[in-house]
């Protein structure tokens, strides 16, 4: 009986994998009607990388957004470089935060000359009022310029330790508010690292966004993320996808760790895993995804995404294979 039971799971969760990757794609076509004719960033020729809207403000995006971590530790000439490729490729989101070492000092500068074009989102980790407003001013200067598209609580984890604390009399929400009020933020959104944590801020607070893992494994082995993305849906945010080519948590003593320092995960690096990883993250309704932080790994991302098409069902049966023989960077607790 026990077989039976296991077998019968089994199946019960792979329909349930093949239902969401379907339902979802339907679900990105109903979310694109909401965008607003005319008040689109999009250009006259638009470039070869798709856009989505951005919740429901006529913002578009491109699918996949730069993470100043890419530019973390490069000659300020050679991240200029990139920026400007990045841009001329069709990249319009980009996304740092001042806890990515120096990405910050290398982003802003190489940012400049394209400002007005692209949509750049920032962070932070403070929790009360006046770290938060010493941070967002910090950054502001260092990424030179006088708004953010996008200003992020980054990395809610815990209720108690993040949600209620940015929440209390004198916490960062306060912070963030008056700064959305007075222009030097357009959207205010999170970042999340937990269910829990991402369930209580979506309640404590009209969102316009929400950045969290959207990920083949943590989604079908982790049980990571579905609840997420159906309580994000239901109250309009935009989701913007974290974590599309991990694989899995570093497996003890892999020495290809080395060559990923950017990476606290696994990456997926066979082309044909990658291509159905980001598949499926862009399959579901998000708006964008953020790859790896590694330039060769965000290269092949954004090739990808040049040419993507949503995920068939005997591929989310490959993937969902793949899956379960992997521990995936995050589940549901």
């Amino acid at each position: 009986m026990a077989g039976m039971e296991s077998s019968d799971s089994a199946r019960c969760s792979r329909r349930n994998f093949l239902k969401t990757a379907a339902l979802s794609t339907a679900a990105l076509a109903v979310d694109a009607a909401f965008a607003k004719p005319g008040a689109s960033m999009m250009p006259s020729n638009p470039p070869v990388l798709p856009r989505r809207p951005y919740g429901r403000t006529g913002i578009q995006l491109s699918i996949i957004g730069m993470g100043g971590i890419v530019v973390q530790n490069a000659a300020p000439a050679h991240a200029n470089r990139l920026v400007a490729e990045f841009v001329e490729r069709g990249v319009n989101y980009f996304d740092v935060a001042p806890s990515y070492g120096d990405a910050e000092q290398k982003l802003g500068p190489a940012l400049e000359p394209h400002r007005q074009k692209v949509f750049l989102a920032c962070k932070t980790t403070q929790r009360h009022r006046a770290g938060a407003s010493a941070e967002l001013q910090h950054s502001l200067a260092t990424l030179r310029t006088d708004y953010f598209d996008l200003y992020q609580l980054h990395a809610v984890t815990d209720v108690a330790k993040d949600i209620d604390a940015v929440f209390a009399r004198g916490g960062a929400m306060e912070a963030c508010i008056e700064a959305k009020k007075s222009g030097q933020v357009r959207h205010l959104g999170f970042s999340a690292h937990s269910v829990a944590a991402a369930l209580a801020a979506m309640d404590r607070y009209e969102f316009d966004s929400i950045l969290f893992p959207v990920n083949f494994a943590t989604y079908h082995t982790g049980n990571f993320g579905p609840q997420i993305m159906e309580r994000a849906q239901a109250k309009g945010l935009a989701r913007l996808a974290l974590k599309a080519l991990a694989r899995q948590k570093w497996p003890p003593g892999n020495t290809e760790r080395q060559k990923y320092p950017k990476c606290w995960y696994q990456p997926l690096t066979d082309a044909h895993e990658a291509e159905l990883a980001l598949r499926f993250t862009l399959s579901q309704p998000v708006t964008a995804a953020l790859p790896p932080g590694d330039e060769s790994l965000f290269r092949l991302a954004l090739g990808l995404a040049e040419k993507f098409r949503p995920l068939s069902e005997p591929e989310a049966k490959e993937l969902q294979s793949l899956a379960a023989g992997l521990d995936p960077v995050f589940r549901a607790t």
